[in-house]
């Protein structure tokens, strides 16, 4: 099964609460909600067509829970691709503390996440895709056991929150297999990892 991450993050990395200002409060974030004036027409087929073609759901406990409560509680519009697969479809949630999901469908991963998610990979055919949930995209990606990257970026610096990839951490070289623009000026790149870069010598 092919394991695809996708997330939304501002010019300066940011990823957190972006779908409105009370989403996550954190840290102390208080810019919530950047993402929702930018995303509307090309964006939102462009995601769409990303939602339908999903076979699976992974999240982290957090996302699960801002999912769960939103897409999971809205009744069915009846064109929303993005409602229909993730009330549709099987949802994998990563936490050694939720034992009673209260979203259907939902199967808790607990334990060694990076395990678990190598048996789902295993399976011989799908998508597993992973919305947001920052801190189990960089668990993968420190196992290496994902297969694309689909960065959404939206034209604003946030300037505080947290940001997809740590100060420090693992390296890794990533092969672009697609890039658009849309007229809004959010970006969508998809990355494929490539082992570990290569570094100047001399």
């Amino acid at each position: 099964m092919k394991l695809t991450t996708i997330t939304n993050l501002s010019v300066d990395g940011v990823m957190q609460g972006l779908g409105g200002p009370g989403e996550d409060r954190r840290g102390g974030f208080e810019r919530g909600g950047w993402a929702l004036p930018l995303f509307h027409d090309e964006i939102e087929t462009f995601l769409g067509e990303i939602y339908r073609r999903a076979d699976a759901f992974l999240f982290g406990r957090r996302t699960y829970e801002i999912f769960a409560g939103s897409w999971g509680t809205w009744a069915d519009p009846g064109d929303s691709p993005i409602w229909t697969a993730l009330n549709t479809r099987p949802k994998y949630v990563a936490s050694n503390t939720l034992t009673e999901p209260r979203w259907a469908d939902t199967t808790v991963l607990s334990g060694d996440v990076a395990t678990a998610v190598g048996e789902l990979k295993a399976k011989p055919e799908g998508e597993l895709q992973v919305h947001g949930s920052g801190d189990v995209v960089r668990r993968l990606l420190d196992h290496q056991l994902v297969d694309e990257i689909v960065l959404i970026t939206y034209p604003v610096i946030v300037g505080q929150g947290t940001r997809l990839f740590p100060d420090s951490g693992p390296d890794a070289a990533l092969d672009l297999a697609e890039s658009r623009a849309f007229p809004n000026g959010i970006t969508a790149q998809v990355y494929r990892p490539a082992g570990r870069p290569q570094y100047a010598t001399g």
